[in-house]
């Protein structure tokens, strides 16, 4: 199978710290983090380490950033063909405060205009698509080219953009945020029928497979004609960055090899939790064998 992955790229830096900072002190730490960063790009570099044929598709600058996140993607064996270098333009850059007492983190992204549309010919033959609304017109065209392809949107902000996309895919996986935003209700895992009233809004626009995920909580959906929150796995937080992206990797995976949506899901969710144990985006995603493994404990 050929693995798709059009989205945002970005370099992280995660500065662990025992305490969310005060304003005006100094602070000094042992040491930082550094790695490739952003939704799709993640979920890219989780298929490429877990073995699957993977194509980046993304926009990067022409700086000492896009050296390195290149590099993290050729070292791991994701295909970085249509990893595009543009000239004045900057790759993002994320800077991370992660407090290592409760496992939160703070992001602060220096981010160049949109590149809506990526030069290099997306004439891509694809089994499977992850977009996460970077680079929308891309993203349209190798949806629409690709229509049999196994495709899933990690939806984390209500646009356009990505109202469109999402109509385009077989499995809208959205955040909580993404979920009260759009359908204007708020929601918690405690709730089922608001849960099951904002999922329905959600299936009604959308027309198709629709997850919420709720961090810790786990996630809810529609299987099998009944409504279900998939809970997660319980762990002490670390770090948090990048575990939304991870699940989504995951998610991407496990659907596409034949596992099912319950599974699927449960599986996704287990790989995000262990990531949450470890420090920085990229570095936190857990070997397949570990996810596996983990589950035959639980």
């Amino acid at each position: 199978m050929k693995f798709v992955c059009v989205g945002h790229s970005t370099f992280d830096t995660t500065l662990p710290l025992d305490s969310y900072p005060t304003e005006n002190i100094k602070y000094r730490i042992d040491k930082h983090i550094e790695c490739g960063g952003g939704p799709a790009s993640n979920g890219a570099y989780l298929l490429a380490k877990w073995g699957m044929d993977t194509s980046i598709c993304s926009a990067i600058g022409d700086d000492y950033y896009a050296d390195r996140i290149e590099e993290d993607f050729k070292k791991i064996g994701c295909d970085t063909t249509y990893l595009e270098r543009i000239s004045n333009h900057y790759t993002t850059s994320s800077y991370i405060m992660a407090n290592m007492s409760n496992g939160s983190r703070t992001i602060i992204s220096s981010k160049d205009s949109a590149i809506r549309k990526l030069s290099k010919s997306l004439a891509i033959k694809a089994d499977v698509i992850l977009v996460d609304g970077e680079h929308p017109e891309s993203a349209y065209e190798i949806l629409e080219n690709n229509k049999e392809a196994i495709s899933i949107i990690d939806a984390g902000r209500v646009n356009e953009d990505t109202k469109k996309l999402g109509k385009m895919v077989k499995y809208l996986v959205c955040s909580k945020d993404f979920a009260e935003e759009f359908s204007s209700l708020k929601i918690s895992a405690d709730n089922k029928e608001g849960l099951i009233e904002c999922h329905k809004k959600l299936s009604e626009y959308f027309n198709n497979t629709v997850i919420i995920t709720l961090e810790d909580k786990g996630s809810f959906t529609f299987i099998d004609g009944n409504y279900e929150v998939i809970p997660s796995i319980k762990v002490i937080p670390v770090d948090s960055t990048g575990a939304g992206d991870i699940f989504h990797g995951a998610f991407t995976y496990f659907i596409s090899n034949n596992y099912s949506l319950r599974d699927s899901i449960r599986y996704a969710s287990i790989t995000g939790a262990i990531s949450v144990t470890r420090i920085g985006s990229r570095n936190s995603i857990p070997e397949l064998r570990e996810v596996l493994e983990y589950d035959n404990i639980i």
